[in-house]
């Protein structure tokens, strides 16, 4: 059985599953015994559906809407309602993990278009530095001054400098996640241009031999903004990629079906700001010593790879509990 056969045979339970799951999330008492039934059944057969899928479709979008509907079905048939603090911490441990690595890809696509992006500002500011004006708002350029930098390194000067990256690269990945609805055209633009900011600004600490002193002050926070910054551009590209090639979908079903994860991405990526916002306000101004700083960026991409690591352990075992079930 090809996909498309697969997809048509199936759909109407497919939708009919979710209106039950919609009505449960409602109201409990509106279904009656003979709705809880009939739920059981499509529940039963959707879990079918996805273990044949994983089969046949693994790398297939197919599998991965199978996987989310079984999911909602099961935590709606076994588990009690949740208290919204068990909802917000199922949101980080488990879902926001599984979105996550359901779009590395693009996470991966949105790096590339940044590195494309410094590269080219890095070599247009590094063969002449005036070319930062050209690069950057004339507020930002105006404001960097390296010397001052290198001349006191615990100065309330760098923290705003580096407040001004991180204002930017919020704002950057509210447009990237955003740009999705433009095709991804907005979000390709905004994660090139973000790329070009911090390439232009290595180019001219390279020229003042500072670039150990500039990254310094960038990384500690960076890593984790940066990190923020590809997450939210990812998901514009993969919601802008769907639009444009919806496969067996329609494009508005791709649109509702993409914004909410882009969303719920987005909102998972809140908490890496805050934390790059503590880190950029007590650590970049700090009196450390800039190996300090540079251990700091690492023990902050560590502990995000152990999160992952983490939650990917245990969506693996919470697939293994819905399997037995089903």
């Amino acid at each position: 059985m090809n996909i498309n056969t697969f997809i048509k045979q199936n759909r109407e339970n497919w939708n009919q599953l979710e209106h039950f799951i919609t009505r449960l999330n409602k109201n409990k008492r509106s279904l009656t015994g003979q709705d809880i039934d009939q739920f059981n059944q499509l529940y039963q057969k959707a879990a079918q559906h996805l273990a044949y899928s994983q089969t046949y479709f693994a790398d297939e979008e197919v599998t991965a809407y199978l996987n989310e509907l079984v999911a909602k079905a099961h935590n709606l048939l076994y588990k009690d309602q949740v208290s919204s603090f068990r909802q917000i911490r199922t949101f980080f441990s488990t879902t926001f993990i599984g979105l996550l690595m359901g779009q590395w890809k693009a996470a991966a696509v949105a790096m590339i278009l940044f590195a494309a992006g410094w590269l080219a500002a890095f070599l247009a500011v590094l063969n002449d530095p005036l070319n930062l004006y050209a690069l950057l708002p004339e507020q930002m350029a105006g404001a960097v001054d390296p010397e001052q930098l290198g001349a006191n390194h615990g100065s309330i000067d760098a923290s705003l400098f580096s407040a001004q990256i991180m204002t930017n690269n919020i704002q950057v990945a509210f447009l990237a996640f955003a740009g999705g609805i433009t095709f991804g055209i907005l979000t390709v633009y905004v994660m090139v241009l973000n790329g070009v900011v911090v390439g232009a600004l290595a180019g001219l600490f390279w020229n003042y031999g500072m670039t150990y002193e500039f990254w310094a002050y960038i990384v500690p926070h960076g890593v984790i903004e940066l990190l923020a910054i590809f997450i939210a551009g990812g998901a514009g590209l993969l919601m802008g990629y769907k639009l444009f090639a919806p496969g067996p979908y329609s494009r508005g079903y791709q649109l509702k079906r993409q914004a909410k994860r882009s969303v719920q991405l987005l909102l998972g990526a809140i908490p890496l700001f805050i934390i790059a916002g503590i880190i950029e306000g007590f650590i970049t101004p700090a009196s450390l010593s800039l190996e300090a700083k540079y251990a700091v960026a690492i023990l902050t991409l560590l502990a995000f790879l152990l999160y992952m690591a983490s939650g990917k352990m245990l969506l693996q075992r919470n697939q293994a509990k819905a399997n037995l079930h089903s």
